[in-house]
Parts: C-alpha cells; sequence; structure tokens
C-alpha cells in the first residue's frame, strides 16, 4: 500500500496530473521524451496529501470561511491562509510515508542535494498557468530536510498568493490538492527560460530564449536582467546581452545565496549562438509532443541541456484552422461589430450562419479572412481604405503586415466580380420615402418570421431556421438597403473631407447630423428619458425600483399606487426595443426583455438627473444646432470663389447625409430582432430537452453549435462531457485578448497612430464627434453598473447600440474600440457628444473619477492633474 505514496518521475506522464500534479505530469511526460533530460527524481503523490490533511485537526470550518472572503480582503485572507499553513506544516508526517520517501531518496543518493517543488492539480494546465502560486525549495540536503521541506510544499497550496487567484478563478479550495517533486538538484553554468512562441506578439514561428549565470533564481525573482535571443526558422534573428551583475548559486551545506559576477565576465553571452539553436530545437521538441507551444525552465550542465519544467503558454490568442499551411491574415470581427467579449459556441455559430462573409472563430471571437484581398491590388486598396475610415488601428496592422517580406503573396487583379468598392449608391436618390420603404419591407419579414416559427418543433424548427437564416441573409444584402447606408456614408466623409478643404473646419458633419431622422438606436436613448418622464412623479415607484433585484419586478408594480402607467410605460419600451442587450451579436445573451432589471439603474439616473420633457428638447435643440451649422456652412461657402456651385454641391450633400444616416443602425435593429425570436424558440427546444432529461438546464445548449444542437434534438441524446469542456473553454477565454488583425503564424499585430500632432502624455484615438469636453471619468464596463451625474464622461471598452440609453446622460465618451462608423460613434454625434474611440487601454489607464479632457475633434484625451 505504501508504494501508492511515491512514484518514480518515469512512471507518470501528463495524464496522471490528478495524481502528481501539473508539474510532476509534465516532468514525467518530458522524460519519455527522446533526446530531453530531466533531472532524476520521484513524485509524492497526492494520495499522500489528502492522507496528511484527513490527520489534521478540523480544517473544513477553516476552508469554510476562507471560500467566503472576498479575493480583494488581503488583510483576512492573510491571517487566516497563514493559520491553515502552520497546521498542515504542524502535522507529523506518518511513519509508513516517512519511509516510503526516504527509500526514493536512497535509490538516488541520500546525502545528493535535491530539489523539492510544489505540484498541485490545478497547475500549469492549458487554461490557467498557475505559475510561481507554490513554492520551490532548492539545494536541499538530507534526508530529514526534505521531509521538512515537503511539509512546507503541502503548506504552500495556502499561501496568500494562491488562495486569491483561486477566489479569482473561482476554482474551490477542496478541489486542489498538492504532490510533491523531489529531484536530483543541478548546478549549473548558466539557465534560463524557453519560450517556443513570442510571449509578446503571439507569433509561433518565433522563439525567445532567456539566459543568465547560475540558478535561475536569478532571472525569476528579478535579480538580473537576462539575455534575450529570438530566433525565427533556426537561425539567430535578433540578441540583447544584458550585464549581468549577479548570479544564484548552491551552498555545499544546502541553500542558495547571491554572488558577484565577476566583472570581466558580466558583459559575456551566457550562451552561445549555437548552443541557443540547440535548445530551440529541443523546445521544438517538447512543444511537439504536448501539442502547443510551451513555457520552458532549462539549466546548462556541462555542455548538455536539462530541462527542469515545462508548461503551456496560457496567454497566446489561438490560430483560427484552416487545414492548410498557406499564410493567412485575419481582422477581428469584434473589433467592427463593437463586442469583443468572447462568444459563447451557439452564439460563434449563429453569426457565422447569418453573416454575409465566411467567418472563422478562435478564443471565442469570430475573424475574417482578408488574405486574398490583400493580395490583389485593386481590391487591397479599397479594403484599405474601409478598414481606414472605419479604424485607423486595423488599417496600420494590415500595411504592417504588407510590408513584411512575402507574408502576403502577390495575385493578379481580379476581374468584374471582384469586391465592390462601395461605389454602387451612386444611383440612389436623396428620397425618404427609400428609408420609410426599407423599414416596412424589414418589419413585414420580420412579423412573417414570427408567425411562421410558432407552429415549428423538433428537427422541423432546424429546418425553419435553415431557410429562415436565407431570408436573414437576402433582408441584408438587399441592394437598396447597402445603397442607402453607402450613401448616408460616402455623404459624412465628402463633407468632411471637403469641408475641411474650403473652409479649413474639420468634421463638419458632426454637428450636421444631429438629430437625424430615422434612427432607431438613438431613438431609444431619448424614448427611456419618456419612460423616466413617467416614473418621476411617483414617489412609492421609485422608492420600489431602488431596492429592485428580481426579473418579475414589473407584475410587483401594479400593487403599488402610480404603478400600472410605470409598468405600461416600460412594457411599451421593452416591447420596442427589449431585443437589445450589451455584446446583443451573441445570440446567448440575456435580452432586456429577459433582465429587465439591467434597465433599471439607467432609468433611475434619467429621473434623477432630467426635467420633464427633457426627450424632445434634446431632439429638438440638436435639430436647431444642425440647422445654424448648415446655414453658416452655406453664406461662408457662398463668399468663395465659385461660391454658389459650391454651397449648391454642400447642400445636396447635407440632404442626402440628413435623409440615410439615420437608417444606418436599421439593419442592427433587424438582425437582433430576428435574433431574439430564433433564440426564444431554440430555449423552448432546450425546455424539452430538460423535461426529457436530455440536458441538465436550458441554458446548456448554449454551449453546443446550431448544427451540434441540431443533432441533440434529432437523437435525445447530449454529451454532457463536451458541454463541459465547452464550458471550461469559454472561461478561459475571458483572459484573452482579441487582436485587430491577426496572422496564421499566431502574431497579433496591433497597429498604431502615427501621429506627433497630440500634447505629450496625451492618449491618441480617433476623433469620432467634435467638441472639446472636460469633466469626470466614469470608467464603466457594465452597463446595469451604471452611476451618472451630468456633466460626467463615460470611458469604457466598447459600446454597442445598447449602451445609448447611458449617452443622454453623458457630456463625452471615449473606449478602446470604434471606428468613424460604429453605433457609437454615430450616436456620439447624433447626440452632440465630443468622443474619442479607439484609445488602447483606456480603461486601465483612465482611473474612475479623473478628471479627464476629451478632444473630440482632433482624437486625444488629456488626462488632468
Amino acid at each position: 500500500m505504501t508504494e501508492r505514496y511515491v512514484l518514480d518521475l518515469q512512471e507518470v506522464d501528463e495524464t496522471q496530473v490528478a495524481v502528481v500534479g501539473g508539474k510532476g505530469a509534465h516532468l514525467g511526460g518530458l522524460s519519455r521524451i527522446e533526446g530531453i533530460r530531466v533531472p532524476a527524481g520521484f513524485c509524492v503523490t497526492t494520495d499522500a496529501f489528502r492522507r496528511i490533511m484527513a490527520e489534521a485537526p478540523p480544517l473544513d470550518d477553516r476552508l469554510d470561511q476562507l471560500s467566503r472572503l472576498n479575493p480583494d480582503d488581503r488583510e483576512a485572507i492573510r491571517t487566516l491562509s497563514a493559520r491553515i499553513r502552520r497546521t498542515v506544516e504542524g502535522i507529523a508526517v506518518p511513519d509508513d510515508l516517512t519511509a516510503a520517501i526516504t527509500r526514493a531518496l536512497a535509490r538516488l543518493g541520500e546525502q545528493a542535494a535535491y530539489a523539492v517543488r510544489s505540484s498541485a492539480t490545478a497547475e500549469d494546465l492549458p487554461t490557467a498557468s498557475f505559475a510561481g502560486q507554490q513554492d520551490t525549495y532548492l539545494n536541499v540536503v538530507g534526508p530529514t530536510a526534505i521531509l521538512q521541506h515537503v511539509s512546507r510544499c503541502w503548506a504552500s497550496l495556502f499561501t496568500e498568493r494562491a488562495v486569491t487567484y483561486r477566489q479569482r478563478n473561482g476554482i474551490d479550495h477542496r478541489t486542489v490538492h498538492m504532490a510533491v517533486v523531489v529531484q536530483r538538484m543541478v548546478f549549473p553554468h548558466a539557465s534560463g527560460i524557453l519560450f517556443t512562441a513570442d510571449p509578446v506578439t503571439g507569433n509561433r514561428k518565433v522563439a525567445t530564449v532567456d539566459a543568465g549565470f547560475g540558478l535561475g533564481e536569478a532571472l525569476v525573482s528579478g535579480l538580473v536582467n537576462p539575455d534575450v535571443f529570438k530566433l525565427r526558422h533556426g537561425e539567430v534573428v535578433a540578441k540583447a546581452i544584458a550585464a549581468k551583475q549577479r548570479a544564484v548559486h548552491a551552498l555545499p551545506t544546502g541553500g542558495t545565496r547571491e554572488v558577484a559576477i565577476d566583472s570581466r565576465r558580466q558583459e559575456q553571452p551566457a550562451l552561445t549562438d549555437a548552443q541557443v539553436v540547440r535548445l530551440v530545437q529541443l523546445g521544438r521538441r517538447i512543444e511537439a509532443h504536448f501539442g502547443r507551444p510551451q513555457d520552458i525552465e532549462w539549466c546548462l550542465v556541462d555542455d548538455g541541456f536539462q530541462i527542469v519544467q515545462s508548461r503551456p503558454i496560457t496567454t497566446l490568442f489561438p490560430i483560427p484552422e484552416t487545414g492548410d499551411q498557406e499564410n493567412h491574415v485575419y481582422v477581428s470581427v469584434g473589433h467592427q461589430q463593437m463586442m469583443t467579449d468572447p462568444m459563447k459556441p451557439l452564439g460563434l455559430s449563429m453569426w457565422q450562419l447569418t453573416a454575409m462573409v465566411p467567418m472563422h472563430a478562435a478564443g471565442g471571437r469570430l475573424f475574417v479572412d482578408v488574405t486574398r484581398r490583400l493580395a490583389s491590388p485593386a481590391s487591397r486598396a479599397g479594403l484599405l481604405d474601409v478598414m481606414g475610415r472605419g479604424d485607423p488601428l486595423v488599417r496600420d496592422a494590415l500595411e504592417t503586415v504588407l510590408d513584411r517580406d512575402d507574408f502576403v503573396p502577390s495575385l493578379p487583379d481580379a476581374g468584374p466580380g471582384g469586391p465592390p468598392t462601395g461605389g454602387a449608391s451612386a444611383t440612389i436618390e436623396t428620397d425618404p420615402a427609400i428609408v420609410t420603404e426599407l423599414i416596412e419591407r424589414s418589419q413585414v419579414s420580420i412579423a412573417a418570421l414570427e408567425r411562421d416559427i410558432r407552429t415549428k418543433t423538433g428537427p422541423a424548427l432546424f429546418e425553419f431556421l435553415l431557410e429562415a437564416f436565407a431570408e436573414h441573409k437576402r433582408v441584408l444584402s438587399d441592394p437598396l438597403s447597402m445603397q442607402a447606408i453607402m450613401a448616408g456614408m460616402e455623404a459624412t466623409w465628402w463633407l468632411n473631407d471637403t469641408l475641411q478643404e474650403w473652409l479649413g473646419e474639420k468634421n463638419a458633419a458632426d454637428t450636421l447630423t444631429l438629430s437625424a431622422p430615422d434612427n432607431v438606436t438613438s431613438e431609444m436613448g431619448l424614448a427611456l428619458l419618456d419612460v423616466a418622464d413617467v416614473i418621476r412623479p411617483q414617489s412609492e415607484v421609485v422608492a420600489f425600483l431602488q431596492g429592485v433585484e428580481d426579473e418579475g419586478f414589473l407584475d410587483e408594480l401594479a400593487k403599488l399606487a402610480g404603478g400600472t402607467e410605470a409598468r405600461d410605460a416600460i412594457e411599451a419600451y421593452l416591447d420596442r426595443y427589449g431585443m437589445r442587450c450589451v455584446g446583443e451579436i451573441d445570440i446567448t445573451r440575456p435580452r432586456w426583455r429577459e433582465r429587465p432589471t439591467t434597465l433599471v439603474p439607467v432609468l433611475l439616473d434619467n429621473v434623477r438627473n432630467f426635467e420633464p420633457g427633457a426627450a424632445e428638447r434634446r431632439f429638438e435643440q440638436g435639430r436647431r444646432k444642425a440647422r445654424q451649422k448648415e446655414q453658416d456652412v452655406l453664406s461662408r461657402l457662398r463668399a468663395l470663389p465659385d461660391g454658389d456651385r459650391k454651397a449648391g454641391d454642400a447642400k445636396r450633400m447635407i440632404d442626402r447625409v440628413r435623409t440615410f444616416i439615420g437608417y444606418r443602425e436599421y439593419p442592427k435593429y433587424g438582425i437582433v430582432s430576428r435574433y431574439f425570436v430564433y433564440k426564444q424558440a431554440l430555449l423552448e427546444e432546450a425546455e424539452r430537452l430538460v423535461q426529457a432529461g436530455v440536458l441538465p438546464q436550458k441554458e446548456d445548449i448554449f454551449y453546443l453549435t446550431f448544427q451540434e444542437l441540431h443533432d441533440v434534438v434529432r437523437s435525445n441524446q447530449a454529451d454532457d462531457r463536451l458541454i463541459q469542456q465547452r464550458k471550461d473553454a469559454f472561461e478561459s477565454y475571458h483572459a484573452l485578448t482579441p487582436p485587430r488583425v491577426l496572422t496564421s503564424d499566431g502574431e497579433a499585430v496591433t497597429g498604431a497612430y502615427r501621429r506627433d500632432d497630440v500634447p505629450a502624455g496625451a492618449l491618441i484615438g480617433l476623433p469620432v464627434s467634435a467638441g472639446t469636453i472636460e469633466g469626470r471619468a466614469r470608467v464603466i464596463l457594465d452597463i446595469a453598473e451604471a452611476d451618472l451625474e451630468a456633466g460626467d464622461i463615460l470611458v469604457t471598452t466598447f459600446t454597442d447600440p445598447s449602451w445609448s440609453p447611458l449617452f443622454v446622460a453623458v457630456a463625452g465618451l471615449v473606449t478602446e474600440v470604434g471606428g468613424l462608423m460604429t453605433h457609437g460613434a454615430v450616436i456620439a454625434r447624433e447626440y452632440g457628444l465630443p468622443a474619442v474611440v479607439g484609445v488602447e487601454r483606456a480603461t486601465r489607464l483612465i482611473r474612475d473619477g479623473q478628471r479627464i479632457r476629451v478632444h473630440g475633434t482632433d482624437g486625444y484625451v488629456e488626462i488632468l492633474p
């Protein structure tokens, strides 16, 4: 029985995480790879840890207490985790366990020096590396000292940082067990870390080696700067040799100490180029074995490399699968759709099935492959132009890739049938009746969908939905609709470019489009002000709403004085806009109709911050400003040479932009309206699956693709393991930052604003709505947590149409994602809010409550003292 407490490294592999922890399992796997040397050793298994915990005085209460603590309450976590550690370290190791460890030491050499290393079961996993969460002890000599350090490793499962990490990642303390790896100590000439993919850019073809003298602790602890080598295709392509003044060496009696490095050696590289190349070859072999890029700790002993750890690099963004070896360039869909959060599998597959172009999923996000359009000079110019107007960072990133040697092949120009570059709008008349007709067509199509879907269930529903998706695409690609959208956008660009040339005025269209008609998104924000007008006089209703937590609150309202009118006003709003929500391109996200409490904080802000009749006044004010601006522009143009012609051209474009720019928001409203109909039908299907015992809960369907869900409905069988894997993967995707542009090498290409016309220290972005405003920054990541005062400036990652009710309450807007024609920009212009979008890391660089100045005309943000 005792042998299960100790396993030789050679006996384990990466399938045995539950027995020997992540580190032990990886080391066992490494030791089986041909040509890879791993220092000899053994694992004290998790059975030993469980035995120790069973011998402990009752820890259950303390673990319960621990799991109830807030991850931010560092003092309480520090105190309680220290108490648990002392308890674990104080447990006497049972005789049979001591004997098993001592026997293993005798086999390897009892008086040799060892590294004693923690190996938790939730460590070095594909989705969370847990790097540095538990402890490692180097150069431990003698059985007594080794047993003592094994106990310390067990206790290190409860260090403050390990406990906090688990709490933040939602991992139950009881589900994690600790194994311990005991390995022969190596005394290296040099050591360091090898990343088999570039950890900064994500490029899988570039390996990075960090190297220093002595033990690797000097690098890990930040005591010295390492030498850094970059390799591509087996060659060193860049290196930076650091002055290495100190190293960590092992002492003969045990333990380690810092030593100064001889001044003549400080500037010497820790590895030769040939050694670096050899090391990376070993790294590629390890990467191939584990099937993904690795972060590898290595030691150089007598000109031979020994590997002391390998774990997956968890921060890399995954690459879309293509099944070929060609180069590909992908552009993020999320940055165009204002939704960079991960999507669940059903959300991804529904968007793919209803989109106008093929889309590839990776890391819970969608990408479009633009390689062919970049390869042909004719379509390349059009693509770069459209991308540049939308988001200059995407254009710059694409140009960066194009500048690379031969990454994108050059193809001859496509003949007729290549993608249009937007000239289709020339034939359309400036006629408001066109917009009316388009809106009517969309409403008729949605009404037919709602009517026809009612009778469909089971496999017949899925057949019907595939037909509905074809109709969905037909409506989206309606040539008249495309022309109306392009007409509004091109008129905006014409006015901005031409009026800057003729009058020296930047972004004139921003004022000329204020309160444009037929904009369903800006109407949505104003309509919530009207709902606030109904609620404001009813003090009982206002008091009730301040305490609302339950989604059934609308039924409760009717019991209050004035509650029926309040409920009817909210219901009417939800009938028109209840299909919207944050991240609405993901069908799995809860809609306002499903979770009306989301709107309550915004409603209460409107009750508090506005006077009755604010919606109409706001709209009228905007229209008046736009009219004044039009008169001002036209009279200034008439005073120029050839002024009447210029004024005539400008007047035609102003009429055109006001006719069509509002419609640009409608197709998205149509898509989301359809999505809600699809979703309700699929959830009814899910309810039947729950009743039949096929699924434990309705929301499990969100973790299946549309096709997989179809199969489940047909067969009445679901793969629980697959659903759980998808849930775990979705959780892990939250930690990834999706790149604007991604290559098939895995490189995330960020792009830059190449500008020198902004003050030092300012945050640069894209100017999308003119004007300058100063105020208090409110950094809001969740619309349900909005708490705004008049004059506040909203700072967030991205805004989709669901955020527009907040826009009426703020004085300016800053977002990390966005372009000239994305929803936030269009609505900011409609409401006359100075806005700068595409400001990298704005929500981290600007603190909530700081005073900032937003330069909406010039595209930058200043943080004020």
